[in-house]
């Protein structure tokens, strides 16, 4: 019992050092290891396969929407990045820079990926021709660099994983729905994937991204009551398709400038699940893109017949397109709870000579709920009812907690008070830029997106006519 007691003391406390335990649990449940280069991140096959996951329900959504899957090269000549002067204003100090290759030096610097705009732009200039080419709908699956002064795992590394969504259309009305649609993709997805309640909404002009238009930001309130950015889309008019010539003859012979959008998500939302489900035990992972959905602990493995009836559980689970794992490995039934528990995996079911004389498995979630009886003969139906009742549990104790933290406030002083209690703040905002600087200096709190569901009469700052209402909060 002590050894079982040690794991579970490995992990800091949840409450009194929020970071100290999201370090421990990214690392003692093998999702990833710091890589040799400052800012790095190994993802270890834990935590890949939470990626893979994400990646096939996105996949699926995005084809749906009229996707294809491209590849564009990792190294983008300096030239492009200039093309677009906010763009290159707003990515210069995160940029890696290639000077050097094969012992020489090269004539023109090339950039590490830091975003994918310029050299798709620059591809679908030459693709673009007719209206009969639109409109272009691409995604793709890639690494990018953004040198960052300040790292951790998955919540900000030099190095990342994501998937960027890139389209061209014929008219602004189009794309700026394009923006919007794709916007609620991502929303629908963390709910019914992530079991994860966001905010969405416009960002302001401070916070859009770099030659955009607009961009719309999805937000997730964490453990701490900090904000993370978990997916943003950009309506990015006309700003790339005339940097990069991407025209086409329309149906009137005009040749005309077509209209951008991008979109990206990345493995910061490995990130956003740890902190948004997380307990005192360690992760507690959705269903829908846990690695593992149900672990089997046999007890008193050695009595006749148990580790067959296990087994031949496991296989009926599997075939039924369920994610499981037998764990007949020689530690105790007590370490291997804790262990898996950590781990985050949604039900385990413990399987033993009593319950194979009764007919039934004995199920216990990660969420909480107390352990519950389901006869073996319907041992697949049992478990997806399970699944599907923790998914929804997850995301109503979000939601209840998201919404039970989200404060208005007037003036700084109470805008001070909100984020210091661990709470997403609304409030009004003239539009000035120096007023929202000045939250950011007073509170340490930054603008997420607009709250179209509000009316603030007054902006917290200056106390002038509000013009938009904020949702502001300290953020990752």
């Amino acid at each position: 019992m002590a050894k079982e007691k040690q794991f579970v003391e490995q992990i800091a406390d949840i409450e009194t050092d929020f970071p100290q335990w999201y370090t421990d649990v990214v690392l003692k449940t093998k999702l990833v290891d710091y890589g040799p280069v400052k800012g790095t991140m190994v993802i270890r096959p834990y935590g890949y396969a939470i990626w893979e996951n994400i990646q096939r329900e996105f996949d699926a959504r995005f084809k749906t929407n009229g996707y294809e899957n491209a590849y564009f090269p990792l190294l983008i000549p300096m030239s492009f990045m200039t093309k677009e002067a906010e763009h290159v204003e707003g990515f210069a100090p995160e940029v890696a820079v290639v000077t050097h290759a094969g012992g020489e030096k090269l004539a023109e610097p090339l950039c590490v990926r830091p975003t994918s705009e310029t050299i798709i732009g620059t591809m679908y200039g030459k693709w673009v021709e007719s209206w009969r080419d639109l409109p272009v709908r691409m995604n793709q699956w890639a690494n990018v660099m953004r040198w960052e002064k300040t790292t951790r795992p998955f919540l900000r590394t030099s190095e990342f994983l994501w998937q960027e969504g890139h389209s061209v259309f014929a008219t602004a009305e189009e794309a700026e729905a394009e923006t919007q649609k794709m916007l609620r993709v991502y929303e629908e997805f963390a709910k019914n994937c992530l079991c994860m309640p966001v905010i969405t909404g416009r960002k302001t002009e401070k916070e859009k991204f770099a030659g955009a238009v607009a961009t719309y930001g999805m937000e997730a309130m964490m453990h701490d009551g900090k904000s993370l950015q978990s997916g943003t889309t950009h309506y990015l008019g006309q700003n790339f398709s005339k940097a990069f010539d991407i025209k086409f003859t329309d149906k009137d012979g005009a040749q005309k400038y077509g209209h951008t959008m991008s979109f990206g998500v990345s493995t910061r939302l490995i990130g956003a699940i740890i902190m948004t489900h997380g307990d005192e035990r360690g992760l507690v992972l959705p269903p829908p893109v846990a690695p593992v959905q149900v672990v089997i602990v046999p007890i008193a493995a050695k009595k006749e017949g148990v580790l067959e009836a296990c087994a031949a559980l496991k296989n009926g689970l599997a075939e039924a397109g369920i994610r499981v794992k037998l764990d007949d490995s020689d530690n105790s039934p007590g370490w291997k709870f804790n262990e898996w528990e950590m781990k985050g995996v949604p039900l385990r079911i413990e399987l033993g000579p009593r319950d194979l004389e009764e007919g039934h498995m004995v199920c216990a979630r990660r969420d909480g709920a107390e352990k519950t009886f389901v006869p073996l003969s319907e041992a697949a139906a049992g478990v997806r009812r399970i699944l599907a009742e923790v998914s929804e549990n997850m995301y109503e104790k979000a939601k209840a907690r998201m919404e039970s933290r989200i404060v208005n406030a007037q003036s700084l002083e109470e805008l001070l008070r909100g984020v210091d209690g661990g709470n997403f703040v609304r409030a009004g905002w003239c539009g000035c830029r120096a007023c929202e600087d000045k939250v950011k200096e007073f509170a340490q709190a930054t603008s997420r997106v607009f709250d179209q569901t509000h009316t603030a009469k007054t902006c917290v700052t200056c106390g002038k006519e509000a013009v938009h209402t904020v949702f502001f909060a300290r953020a990752y």
